[in-house]
């Protein structure tokens, strides 16, 4: 027990801000990332944190992947750029549906 314990005689719960996946949810459903939190955690509980930045390297990036989701709109991006190339190309047509206009079936 800490000698002089802030946080609940100033009423802070500074772990739900470090850790915001694994706080309480709306509706009692587990946030997106949160298996990739807690696998993270679980690697690096007790090894401190120089050991655990080495040890516990993938871990960490699939929870940073699965929070800001760099990859996935790099892989985004580059697939509309292929896209609107073949487009340019004339060797792809895309289909009525992603024209922007109202569909005139009943």
């Amino acid at each position: 027990m800490p000698f002089v314990d802030l946080q609940s005689r100033l009423g802070l719960d500074l772990d739900r801000w470090m850790l915001p996946q694994s706080g309480p949810q709306p509706n009692k459903r587990a946030s997106r990332c949160h298996a990739f939190e807690k696998e993270w955690i679980e690697c690096a509980h007790g090894i401190g944190r120089t050991r655990a930045k080495e040890e516990c390297k993938l871990e960490f990036e699939d929870f940073y992947e699965c929070i800001h989701r760099l990859k996935t709109f790099k892989r985004l991006y580059e697939i509309r750029q292929q896209r609107d190339k073949m487009v340019k190309e004339g060797t792809y047509t895309p289909p009525a549906c992603h024209s922007g206009k109202a569909d005139q079936s009943p």
